[in-house]
């Protein structure tokens, strides 16, 4: 199951990118880190529309293309695991 560790590959990526977003957001005020970090799609919000930092581009695009790899790899290794596990043993075992 080559695809389980791009997942973990892509999800330790999107969690460094929001980790820098979240501390960004807890650097600009408590109550904007709080909004980021308890409401589901504020971050995304807040990176679009308040995130200042010189590599922007990169941490954002970072985050929002390694979240959805990690969704698509794992969806795709759990389901090759599943395969694996439903198939019938061959007649004689």
């Amino acid at each position: 199951m080559p695809l389980l560790p791009l997942a973990i590959l892509f999800g330790v990526v999107s969690l460094v990118c929001a980790v820098t977003l979240l501390n960004h957001a807890f650097r600009r005020s408590v109550g904007t880190g709080v909004m980021v970090l308890l409401i589901p799609c504020y971050m995304l919000v807040y990176a679009f529309s308040q995130f200042e930092h010189p590599r922007k581009n990169l941490i954002v695009a970072g985050f929002v293309a390694s979240t959805v790899l990690t969704a698509v790899f794992l969806g795709m290794g759990v389901h090759g695991i599943a395969a694996v596990a439903a198939r019938t043993p061959p007649p004689g075992f």
